[in-house]
């Protein structure tokens, strides 16, 4: 489905055209992105789902029977983008990989929203502070970096939601609690504290601020803070046997890791190595990516995933 051409390509914020309930979203196919354009149906939004031309008829008829309105876009065609966009009142970006998607999938994104006249833009931030971490010492973060320079230069208004690590990843993605050994795996302080929101509270949370015309530059939310100390304190109640945290070292040591396991990292286009986890896993021990202030109830209150459910879904039989 494309909409015809309803005008120039000249940049404006002309919104007569707006549909309130219209959010264009790109990125919908990902796991973030389907959680947040459900999330958004769920909140009376009618959302048109950007997608590549490649899209089998079948993976279009799927996302039409789930309530979408997918449009079958070329991302490079800067028109047809951004006919794709025209009418909403904001574009929600849940794209995710390295500077091919992260700046110039976005910027293209971001200038077709920019020409169309859509008012408002979501970036695909969904991360720890990053705006407080140290340019240079996470690539995935830097990238982010860059991209909201690009976008706080554009004639539009934007927010980024900040969500610290995905609670998601206590179910064992994350090298953090180790069953095997009963201990709680750290570097640095045992009392640092940790923020995790679920993938499903973050799409919420995402979905109400892009219906939010007032939402600010950056929204800051944490479905739970932790300590090593405390998710050894939750893994000893919810399971009988004793667990205690383990020190591997400061965060020192946890940079020279780093800076072994990248060396010895074939180069890739994963977004997501090792190494690249142990950054993220370094400004969140370092304490320079914490969230304050945060922003939860800003939509009033909700039920937050917590550490202690995911714990015990996944460890306790």
């Amino acid at each position: 489905m494309m909409r015809p051409n309803q005008g120039d390509n000249m940049p404006h914020q002309n919104t007569d055209h707006t549909d309130i309930h219209r959010i264009a979203l790109a990125g919908i196919t990902g796991d973030l992105g389907g959680r947040i354009g459900r999330a958004l149906l769920a909140q009376g939004a009618r959302v048109d789902a950007i997608v590549r031309p490649g899209t089998t008829p079948e993976e279009l008829a799927a996302l039409s029977a789930q309530g979408f309105d997918p449009i079958a876009v070329d991302m490079a065609d800067a028109a047809a983008l951004r006919d794709a966009v025209r009418g909403a009142r904001c574009v929600v970006s849940a794209l995710n990989g390295l500077e091919p998607v992260v700046i110039s999938l976005q910027q293209r994104l971001l200038d077709a929203a920019v020409a169309a006249g859509v008012a408002r833009f979501i970036p695909s931030d969904y991360s720890l502070d990053f705006t407080k971490t140290l340019p240079g010492e996470n690539r995935n973060l830097d990238l982010r970096r860059q991209f909201m320079a690009s976008l706080d230069a554009a004639p539009i208004r934007a927010t980024s939601i900040l969500n610290g690590g995905f609670i998601d990843l206590l179910a064992g993605q994350a090298p953090i609690v180790a069953p095997a050994i009963r201990r709680v795996v750290h570097f640095g302080d045992a009392q640092q504290a940790l923020d995790f929101t679920s993938k499903d509270d973050v799409a919420a949370f995402t979905a109400a601020a892009a219906l939010d015309d007032t939402a600010p530059r950056i929204l800051r939310i944490a479905g739970d803070t932790v300590t090593p100390a405390d998710l050894a304190r939750l893994m000893t109640e919810l399971t009988g046997r004793r667990y205690a945290t383990l020190r591997m070292g400061g965060i020192g040591a946890l940079s020279a890791v780093i800076a072994v396991a990248r060396t010895l990292t074939p180069a890739s286009d994963a977004p997501f190595p090792a190494w690249q986890g142990m950054q993220y896993l370094r400004d969140m021990m370092s304490g320079r990516g914490k969230l304050a202030p945060l922003d939860n109830d800003r939509y009033g209150q909700r039920p937050w995933t917590k550490a202690r459910e995911v714990l015990a879904e996944t460890f306790v039989s």
